[in-house]
């Protein structure tokens, strides 16, 4: 059955509410027949234990007293619901019978317990009956059998039934469609929902589910599907981020490396004209080779579900293992190390990340350091945080330059150091590995007197 989502809240509420209403409803019915029937077995076993003194035992026989006088005053009262009285002798044979039953005869039932009642019928007519025993001396002597007319409480029972059943389905039917009226104001933020995110497209990400005003489940929804609409459009947007940078960081080594070629393939060259040549277009493709390895780091790092580094390990093993890399560039330089490790063994931070924060950071200090300068590091525990200092005593950074200092291939002052390679992707990768473990970097600089960066983990 292919109901839907309205239809489908209704009927639910419908069977839920039709079994509540069914168990309510015969409650009621069974509650007003027990009270019918038991009504109507008190006025029995009265009436059987009333006639009871009318009776007389002679022998083993069992006789109404004044019969006569019984008969003259079933003549002389109007009775609504007459009482049967029958008598038996102990062997169940017929011994006497109240007027009123005429030629008809009430059944012994052996099998019912002395006093119990149940249903009979006399002369195609439903009765109730109780049989009781005539006692005389502790024995048995006979029977007598009350029964009163159980017509008329069928009847009772009977309309009471027919008014439950059409109660039952009518205020199923008028429950269905109130219900489904309801369901279809409820879901109402849902079709909010539906047509929003409809309206929402690869070039227009930026529009979001307007969140209700109760923070219920369908807040909960929303405010989901507004998070997932937000990673989509942070995705594509490090996707055109990403073949933004790749072709513009691209075009300039492939157009030079053509050029080359071309001049290449001119006219005959001597050996060593064709050596420099490919020597320069072999530097251009590990420059490219290069940023391609830094985009893709940088889109790697852009995942905000890239696994967390639980590995940790001591930050000034990290720095004595960069410092040994760029041994050879700070020997060119005749650089000074200035390392002092105010933190001893305690300095602990997660390795992955912190190798690349550090490998950048100290990279450009080396780089940007004029030669025959020191290069300060320093390491420190603050509030229970490992702070590392990194200053250099070198060309430094403009003040208007330091907002945009960790933006994509931004170089500082980048026409008058020439000299300098670099692609200004390594301080993008820096704060992008801070962000992935909660680390905070700060930068100080004064132009031609040198950078301070402090990592704080």
């Amino acid at each position: 059955m292919n109901l839907t989502f309205r239809n489908r809240i209704a009927l639910h509420y419908m069977i839920a509410t039709a079994l509540i209403m069914g168990v309510a409803f015969a409650v009621v019915y069974f509650v007003v027949q027990g009270t019918v029937y038991q009504n109507l077995d008190n006025d029995l076993s009265f009436e059987a234990e009333k006639h009871t003194t009318e009776i007389i035992v002679v022998g083993d026989s069992v006789k109404i007293i004044n019969k006569r006088e019984w008969e003259e005053r079933e003549h002389g009262e109007v009775q609504v619901n007459p009482v049967f009285i029958q008598i038996l002798n102990k062997e169940g044979k017929f011994m006497d019978k109240s007027p009123n039953l005429k030629e008809d005869v009430l059944v012994f039932n052996a099998e019912q317990n002395y006093g119990g009642h149940f249903n009979e019928v006399l002369n195609s007519r439903a009765i109730r009956q109780v049989q009781l025993p005539i006692e005389e001396n502790g024995k048995i002597k006979g029977f007598i059998l009350a029964a009163m007319s159980l017509e008329a409480s069928r009847m009772v029972l009977l309309n009471l039934r027919n008014v439950l059943i059409i109660s039952y389905l009518f205020l199923l039917s008028g429950l269905y469609f109130i219900s489904r009226y309801l369901a279809g104001r409820g879901i109402i933020p849902v079709k909010i929902i539906t047509e929003t995110t409809k309206r929402i497209t690869k070039s227009n990400l930026n529009e979001r589910v307007v969140l209700p005003q109760n923070k219920d489940e369908l807040y909960e929804l929303s405010s989901g599907i507004n998070q997932l609409l937000q990673r989509i459009e942070s995705a594509i947007e490090r996707e055109r981020q990403f073949t933004s940078d790749a072709s513009h960081e691209l075009r300039t080594p492939l157009s030079t490396l053509k050029g080359t070629l071309e001049v290449l393939i001119r006219k005959p060259r001597e050996r060593s004209e064709y050596e420099d040549k490919i020597k320069f277009s072999l530097t251009e493709i590990d420059r490219m080779t290069a940023i391609i390895e830094q985009l893709l780091l940088l889109a790697r790092l852009d995942v905000k579900s890239i696994s967390v580094d639980k590995q940790l390990v001591a930050l000034p093993t990290i720095i004595d293992d960069i410092l040994s890399r760029h041994k050879k560039h700070i020997s060119e330089k005749n650089l000074a190390i200035d390392f002092h490790n105010g933190a001893t063994l305690e300095a602990l931070v997660p390795q992955y990340y912190s190798n690349l924060i550090l490998e950048n950071i100290i990279g450009n200090a080396i780089k940007y350091s004029n030669d025959a300068t020191k290069i300060h590091i320093d390491i420190a525990l603050l509030d229970s945080k490992v702070v590392c200092k990194i200053r250099d005593e070198g060309i430094g950074i403009k003040k208007a330059d330091l907002d945009n200092l960790f933006n994509h291939f931004f170089r500082s002052d980048a026409l008058n150091h020439k000299s300098i390679l670099g692609n200004g992707l390594g301080l993008s990768i820096a704060k992008k590995a801070a962000d992935a473990i909660q680390a905070e970097i700060r930068v100080e600089s004064e132009f031609n007197l040198g950078t301070t960066f402090t990592i704080q983990f």
